[in-house]
């Protein structure tokens, strides 16, 4: 049997195709445009439909025989419908400004800790609902048009089976979705004046919607009873993908952006709200995810070598193929001595200040690019390790890291993490725990697969784990007591 996972990023969308073995047999993807300006910052959705087909045309004659795809995207950004299924309007992305002062006014009538105890985040302008309010104040005529909303995952879904629905960890990033009952908040629609009626019913993640439409799959070449799968939020898709199921174990999703993201049962809302921790629900009652994040990440790593290492060459006659590997060679497990605070676009939890800034503190005439790229790691990982002990503090406890994307192929990097945060770090064989997660959850839909723990026992392989370094740690213990006062002392300068 064949399963698809298909991922719709911001800038980009990728489906690949497994086994229900676990392997992973065929992989395609393409681009698309962002429309960005000061104050508006756009993704239109109809390109977005054009790539998938584009990628589905591409599958289809080399797999007419696929029997699922599962569909997973990044969360918040919406897509309002007319009557005939066309969109009204750009979506509008989640790093739009648009929506400041309708949330303002949300704040004003519910209190923030209202919100986040119904709805598990903390009231910002990113999700759906403010920048629903804006289209309100702003575009009335598209709303009173509007006769349904979806967010992009569901949008695809919709336009491949014919079924509106939204999965529990995509509905908890409109900002209107109770994560304890699993139903909408007639409470925070009213106090929004929005119509509750134009969102999807929410069902659990991995839920599917229904075959694909009939001309879709004569169109395509599929056969009628293709089954097209809700799957979640892209963070949950990799949290599942990495065969992470139980309180104590998260993965760590090492791309652009750097996202831990831990399960468990119960937690200090107070203390969880206090970090603008997003609390979403997993896969079983009474069981959430967070999501522990920075901004740049892997961007940050690669900032350090798209600017700060021009005088090096990738000139392999010289012993050095890999840039990475060269610069990494300097590292013995001894801190560098220099202090980077990660803020390079922006701070993420636990202090979300957009306004924050990057810093890289200490330097002399003796420091080379090599310290840079490595302090700049080391950075990253006291940030991480600053949102683990927040979170820990509300109950909220993580004993072991499985590593994904990009930056988990850097050896040293996962050394580095395990030695300053304490704790093991797996690597698994696959990069793209998105769409395995994807997969998983339709395999698991189809019956090819009796649960998630079955379908990680053939989709999920460890590669190796990485053990922290007890007299490595204790010296990062010491720099790590500096850095924590480092946002504080930077922030009034910038």
């Amino acid at each position: 049997m064949k399963l698809a996972g298909l991922d719709i990023g911001t800038t980009a969308c990728k489906m690949t195709i497994f086994t229900d073995r676990g392997e992973g047999i065929d992989s395609v993807s393409t681009r698309y445009p962002i429309v960005r300006t000061q104050s508006e910052h756009e993704l239109d959705a109809t390109t977005v439909w054009q790539a998938v087909q584009s990628l589905i045309e591409k599958i289809a004659p080399r797999h007419p025989d696929l029997a699922g795809i599962g569909v997973t995207s990044f969360g918040e950004t919406f897509v309002l419908l007319d009557e005939w299924d066309n969109p009204l309007c750009h979506a509008m992305l989640y790093t739009d400004p648009r929506g400041q002062e309708q949330c303002e006014q949300l704040l004003q009538k519910m209190g923030d800790k209202a919100i986040y105890e119904t709805a598990g985040v903390s009231a910002h302008s990113m999700y759906s609902l403010p920048k629903l309010m804006w289209l309100r104040d702003n575009r009335a005529d598209l709303l009173t048009r509007g006769r349904r909303l979806l967010l992009m995952a569901d949008y695809i879904v919709y336009l491949l089976s014919g079924r509106a629905q939204i999965d529990y960890s995509m509905a908890a990033r409109t900002m209107a979705f109770n994560v304890h009952t699993g139903k909408w908040s007639r409470s925070i629609f009213q106090a929004a004046d929005i119509d509750m009626k134009l969102f999807p019913d929410p069902v659990p993640i991995g839920t599917p919607a229904g075959t694909i439409r009939k001309n879709l799959a004569r169109r395509f070449g599929f056969q009628e009873n293709l089954l097209i799968v809700t799957a979640s939020h892209d963070q949950v898709a990799a949290a599942v993908g990495s065969g992470v199921f139980e309180p104590g174990w998260a993965v760590d999703g090492a791309g652009t952006v750097e996202c831990i993201t831990p399960v468990f049962e119960t937690c200090d809302f107070d203390k969880m709200a206090s970090g603008h921790y997003a609390i979403i629900p997993y896969l079983k009652a009474n069981h959430f995810v967070c999501y522990a994040f920075i901004y740049s990440g892997g961007a940050l790593v690669s900032w350090v070598i798209d600017r700060l290492t021009g005088c090096m060459t990738h000139d392999t006659s010289k012993g050095n193929p890999d840039l990475y590997h060269q610069l990494a060679e300097k590292w013995s497990g001894v801190p560098t001595g220099l202090l980077v605070l990660p803020h390079f676009a922006g701070a993420a939890t636990p202090f979300m200040d957009t306004e924050s800034r990057g810093a890289i503190v200490g330097l002399t005439l003796a420091n080379t690019a090599e310290d840079i790229y490595l302090a700049a790691m080391e950075g990253i990982c006291f940030e991480m390790r600053l949102n683990l002990e927040h979170l820990c503090e509300a109950g909220v406890a993580v004993r072991q890291l499985r590593a994904t994307g990009g930056g988990a192929k850097n050896r040293v990097w996962l050394q580095m993490k395990a030695d300053i945060l304490n704790m093991p770090v797996t690597l698994l064989q696959t990069s793209e725990a998105g769409t395995t997660g994807c997969a998983m959850m339709t395999g698991v839909a189809l019956g090819a697969f009796s649960n998630l723990r079955e379908a990680a026992d053939h989709m999920v392989v460890e590669q190796e784990t990485v053990y922290p370094r007890s007299d490595v740690y204790q010296r990062y213990s010491t720099v790590y007591e500096r850095y924590k006062g480092l946002y504080k002392a930077v922030r009034p300068l910038v």
